[in-house]
């Protein structure tokens, strides 16, 4: 019996093609906000806190709710966030740059429910670095 090795170029192929779409980028899930004609679009204040300051000391903002989807952003602790959404340990969250004042708008009553399409960024966290300080 003669065993053939597959060549690097052909496993490198391979593991791309069985990687989670996720994982590549290719599947992101929107931060839905509103839903309610007569409240703010997003609900609560959350402010990022346990992280390790051993380690890396920041929170990844990914761009669904998994650790298998990419990663969009850090956050450092005690950062604000908007929280809006929530899919079972990850939260939907919204923010402003560091260091920005920018009204995210999302304190206003959106009836409709709808992926955040506004001037700040957007992402999911794990909720166990996110304690609800208002709403």
């Amino acid at each position: 019996m003669i065993r053939t090795c597959p060549s690097r170029a052909s496993l490198a192929v391979l593991v791309v093609l069985l990687s989670p779409l996720s994982a590549r980028g290719g599947d992101a899930t929107p931060v839905l906000v509103g839903g309610e004609s007569d409240l703010d679009a997003c609900l609560s204040l959350g402010q990022v806190v346990g992280l390790d300051p051993a380690g890396d000391n920041v929170l990844a903002v990914r761009a669904g709710p998994g650790s298998g989807h990419a990663e969009l952003d850090r956050l450092g602790p005690q950062r604000l966030v908007t929280v809006c959404d929530e899919r079972g340990r990850w939260l939907g969250v919204v923010y402003a740059p560091e260091g920005s004042d920018t009204d995210c708008g999302t304190g206003s009553p959106q009836a409709e429910r709808r992926a955040y399409r506004g001037p700040c960024r957007s992402g999911w966290v794990h909720a166990s670095h996110v304690e609800i300080v208002a709403g």
